[in-house]
Parts: C-alpha cells; structure tokens; sequence
C-alpha cells in the first residue's frame, strides 16, 4: 500500500509536526482502537471479506477492510472505494490500466456527488475531476487533464462526449450517464451490500 507524498503547493498550509503537542492525542486514538478491536479478535480472525481486487492486493488490504467490516455503516465502502481507487492508481503510473480505471471511479463520484443526473457536460466533469486534491487529474499532463486526455482515457471502454441539450436549455459537449454503466458495472463494480442479519 503505497502513499505518495506531494510537494506542498504554493499557499499552501501545513502543520508541523509536534511531539509534545501531537503525541497525547495519537496516543488516545490508538487506545481507543485497541479496546474496541480486542473483543473482535476472533471474529476478525475468521472473516474472509469479499475483496475488490486480487493477489497481492487483496493480501495487502485485507485486515484494513476487515476493520472496515467491523466497523459497518459507510466505512465497508470506503474502504473498499479506497482500495480500488489507490491499486488502481498505483498500478497505472504507465498510464495505462491503472489510471483508466481510476478515471472510471472518480467519474462515478462526480456524478454521485451532483445527485447522478442525466448527463454533465465535459466542462463540469474535468472541473470537478481537477478539483480533488487527493486525485491525479490536476496535474495530469502539462497542464492537467484536457478534454482530449479525457477522452484518451475513456477511448477503450467506447465512451465518448457527445453533444447534449441540458435542462437550462444550453447545448454542451457532455456525457451521458448511462454511457458509463457498463464499464463501471464491468471495471469498478460497487461493492456488494453485506446481507441484513437478524437476532432471533
């Protein structure tokens, strides 16, 4: 699991690190996490959570998306989301595999985030694509990723912007959201909701 450190951008604000300072609270996370988890032990021990991916990937997660599990609520898909979004990432510095996977993922939250309409235009999608910091997108080629890179990206799934009349009635070069059914169903399909158990 690889975490990619970036060089800070100009304004941009940090807090240093404080021994004396930052220490007494890691210390009470760390021990909150302890006596929650020590109960689970055994169950944690025999759980087998369907992965998102596979080999030494899976291997790698795996207790952190047993965590997850554990914890339920959001985080079993978080945690997943997180795990194929970060191999994805790692695993396309060509350029190539990775990276188109990733832009199928981060596609799907642009449109899940603006309530998963109809279609949005390519002018809204790279705004919102460069606009997660934590994403690759801003600083994709020379001057992050162009329409044109967009579509290089989306080429291999057949997905392609196409002229679409929105609701305000403006005609902009978009796409659709059910263009991206299929690959996200196929690429990076959602994780599978755990079954509701009940207590007899």
């Amino acid at each position: 699991m690889v975490i990619r450190m970036r060089r800070r951008a100009p304004g941009e604000r940090v807090s240093s690190y404080r021994s004396d300072r930052d220490n007494p609270g890691l210390r009470e996370l760390r021990d909150g996490l302890h006596a929650w988890l020590v109960p689970l032990i055994d169950a944690a021990t025999d759980m087998e959570p369907p992965m998102p991916v596979d080999d030494r990937a899976a291997d790698t997660w795996e207790p952190l998306v047993t965590v997850a599990d554990l914890a339920g609520g959001e985080w079993p898909a978080r945690a997943r989301a997180a795990c194929r979004a970060m191999t994805a990432f790692e695993s396309g510095q060509d350029e190539d595999g990775g990276l188109k996977t990733r832009i199928l993922v981060d596609i799907r939250r642009v449109f899940a985030a603006g309530g998963n309409p109809d279609a949005l235009s390519t002018e809204h999608l790279l705004t919102a694509l460069k606009a997660d910091h934590e994403a690759p997108w801003a600083e994709h080629g020379s001057t992050g990723l162009s329409a044109r890179g967009l579509q290089l990206l989306l080429k291999d799934y057949g997905i392609g912007s196409m002229n679409i009349r929105f609701p305000d009635g403006v005609q902009l070069k978009g796409f659709p959201r059910n263009g991206f059914l299929d690959a996200w169903s196929r690429y990076c399909p959602e994780p599978a909701e755990p079954p509701v158990t009940t207590g007899s």
